[in-house]
């Protein structure tokens, strides 16, 4: 098992499918954004462990990052939406 694997606690990558879903929702929430997906694991205790990171990059305004506490592959619109919305 690689190092990267072993983090992830022994999950796989991502699908491509469910970075791509994740990545339209968002997209069609805020239309005027680049938006990019990611999925992270923090070490660290305060942290939950496997989450979506989706940084929004809007023309003039600071990049912000929306947090789900799920993997990529759980997250639905809803997520999505309430993520956004914070």
């Amino acid at each position: 098992m690689s190092l990267r694997d072993w983090l992830r606690g022994g999950r796989p990558r991502p699908e491509s499918e469910a970075i791509a879903r994740v990545k339209a929702w968002a997209a069609s929430a805020v239309p005027e954004a680049t938006i990019a997906v990611n999925e992270i694991v923090c070490l660290d205790p305060s942290c939950p462990g496997t989450e979506t990171v989706i940084l929004v990059m809007a023309p003039g305004r600071k990049t912000r990052a929306a947090k789900v506490a799920k993997p990529i592959d759980a997250v639905t619109r809803d997520d999505v939406a309430q993520a956004l919305a914070r």
